[in-house]
């Protein structure tokens, strides 16, 4: 195609962000904050943030009709109202404290770029169709860009839409970007992390990943993201190990919608098959710490066919489970042990046993996905996946939405989305990021509980009564880390605080996941700690249900029930010496409603049975695993 055509456009469109953004950004903004604030002795907090957020820069998110830019996003992020793309006031009720503005690095801009090209310049025919399209109306447009997304998966799209061809744009664009997070870097105040997102798509089959920085525009310059279409995985980690040796700076990655993989996120072998390696075991360790286990496309911690004793194992599943990514390819029972994070845990256990290296240990953390530029993963606020599923649109809980060409979701099938939250001693990209390598890390569905647990092996009642944090971290791990067999069983120090501005606990309970003296991989879901624990006596080793206080024809709730603070000091009954295991806590909100059910009350509609009966949910936060390991 005529390419230099449309290249003009914004290039010339980044160049002015570029010349006009740099003066103003003072010296502690634009590094790493190191040294810029004073410090906590330990991590002090959990700060608040969104990994995992799109801008018009991406290509989809351009294609369904966003039209708001990183700015956007990072005021909207600090907690400023903006307008959204449909011409919504759009605002957080609380301001969240970091934000990785993550567009895919695959054809960045390209299709601001097709839209706004000349048509005569524009020789592929297929192009101009798409052209065509996505200047005709939204619905043209998104209909495009799902015949696009199809034509990645399938690797044909035509030749001018691969970045190789686009290097120079993608360049600009880059630094337009990191202009304005190094603006937006407010040491102590607000942190503004740059990133991408690698879209590797083989067959339709999700293996994408976030790629983090820990640093600033001086470093994260000197390269530009790394396309997915023609790489692999490990290409992708090369390129940051490269990044790392060349600029002295940091960056990880984070493995993301495992549950639209189709088995192969998490795979036993080799891609490709063939005994896993140390090495690529090593590798991947290496470059991913952290894995996003829930966002607007679903959970992906466990499903029942996997976790068939797990009552609250079918959390976010609906509709994502039928298939890959573009719904091209069926799941079938099997592929579920490549898709979900405790699966991939346990899969961990056994490799480390083999080859000595357990390429599956990472921490967990939510983000929302969100096409809109908006991050807001609370279900009294949701502003949809993408533009074409806005609050203007207002029976989106029921209208079909397709990813790529094909049809087999619904509306009501999003999650509202998921946060990330890292215990760290002050909020600057050097502090958070940290968090994130050392898996000190949480995920929730959207509220803000605060979740916090130390293991080790004499902790005792009496902790409770002085700094029990203190103790934590001098006599024992936080979560994410790493406890050496000491032939006794493991303690564990358990503290859960409701989000103030939300609903009551349920339940704490432990996960444990283990290979048995026959090397067969277990897995228990352990009830520790729970609201009227004296009334709600467990009854053939089940809790009682909560309750249900939700208001089905107003959308309300009340915290009549459940538990503002929930404590406890819980030692491994199942623990045997030499044994090899994980543990994550997963806690559990009284039933409040979904962002469907608010939308029904706000717009008068009538839910069908099926999205009805899913219109109320537990909501949840699931903690970084602590690792017991045999000891030498």
């Amino acid at each position: 195609m005529g390419a230099k055509a449309f290249r003009g456009v914004l290039t010339a469109t980044a160049l002015i962000a570029l010349a006009g953004c740099d003066a103003s950004v003072s010296e502690e903004q634009k590094g790493t904050g190191e040294g810029t604030i004073e410090l906590a002795e330990f991590p002090d907090r959990p700060y608040w943030g969104d990994t995992h957020l799109h801008t018009d820069v991406s290509f989809d998110a351009f294609g369904f009709g966003n039209r708001l830019g990183v700015e956007d996003a990072l005021r909207f992020a600090r907690g400023e109202e903006v307008t959204s793309t449909t011409g919504t006031k759009a605002r957080l009720a609380r301001p969240l404290d970091f934000l990785v503005i993550s567009d895919h690095s695959d054809g960045m801009g390209i299709l601001r770029r097709l839209a706004d090209a000349p048509r005569l310049l524009l020789r592929d025919k297929t192009m101009r169709r798409w052209h065509d399209m996505l200047n005709e109306d939204p619905r043209s447009s998104i209909r495009a860009t799902s015949e696009i997304i199809t034509a990645a998966a399938a690797d044909r799209l035509p030749a001018a839409m691969r970045n190789g061809d686009n290097t120079e744009e993608t360049f600009d664009l880059w630094n337009a970007q990191l202009v304005a997070l190094d603006r937006y870097n407010q040491p102590g105040k607000f942190t503004a992390l740059a990133g991408f997102e690698y879209s590797l798509l083989p067959d339709g089959n999700n293996l994408h990943r976030v790629v983090m920085f820990r640093d600033g525009k001086d470093r994260t310059s000197q390269v530009v993201p790394f396309a997915s279409l023609g790489t692999t995985a490990e290409q992708l980690w090369d390129y940051m190990a490269a990044y790392e040796r060349d600029t002295g700076g940091k960056v990880l990655a984070i493995p993301h919608n495992s549950n639209m993989s189709n088995g192969l996120m998490f795979e036993l072998s080799m891609p490709g098959g063939g005994q896993m390696t140390a090495e690529y075991a090593r590798k991947r360790a290496r470059a991913e710490p952290v894995v996003e286990v829930t966002q607007i496309k679903g959970d992906s911690e466990t499903h029942p066919l996997l976790s068939p004793n797990d009552e609250f194992a079918e959390f976010g599943n609906k509709g994502w489970e039928v298939g890959n990514l573009d719904a091209s390819i069926k799941t079938t029972p099997d592929m579920l042990l490549g898709s979900y994070i405790r699966e991939a845990l346990k899969r961990g256990l056994t490799l480390e046993q083999q080859i000595g290296v357990n390429p599956y240990a990472f921490g967990l953390i939510g983000s929302t996905d969100s096409h809109t530029a908006l991050a807001t993963g609370d279900e009294d606020n949701f502003f949809g996946k993408h533009t074409g599923n806005e609050p203007k649109f207002r029976d989106r809980a029921l209208v079909p939405q397709n990813l790529g060409t094909r049809e087999g979701r619904f509306g009501w099938n999003y999650l509202a989305g998921g946060y990330a939250a890292a215990w760290a001693r002050g909020n600057t990209r050097a502090e958070i990021f940290d968090a994130f390598a050392r898996r000190e890390v949480y995920a929730t569905t959207g509220p803000r509980m605060v979740v916090r647990w130390f293991g080790g092996f004499d902790f005792s009642e009496a902790d409770w009564q002085g700094d029990w944090v203190r103790a934590g971290y001098t006599r024992g791990v936080p979560m994410g880390g790493e406890l050496t067999d000491s032939g006794k069983a493991p303690r564990f120090l358990i503290s859960a605080l409701k989000d103030p501005d939300g609903a009551n606990l349920d339940r704490v309970q432990v996960v444990k996941g283990w290979l048995d003296a026959s090397g067969a991989l277990q897995e228990r879901v352990y009830d520790v700690v729970w609201s009227d624990m004296d009334k709600r006596r467990p009854v053939g080793g089940k809790v009682p249900a909560v309750g249900d206080t939700v208001d089905r024809s107003n959308a309300t709730y009340t915290n009549s029930i459940g538990a503002a603070e929930l404590r406890a000091l819980w030692t491994d009954p199942d623990y045997r010496k030499g044994q090899r295991a994980f543990y994550y806590l997963r806690v559990l909100e009284i039933p409040t409603p979904r962002w469907t059910l608010f939308d029904a009350v706000r717009f008068g509609i009538k839910l069908p049975p099926e999205p009805m009966a899913d219109a109320v949910a537990q909501e949840r936060a699931y903690s970084s695993p602590i690792w017991l390991k045999p000891s030498a």
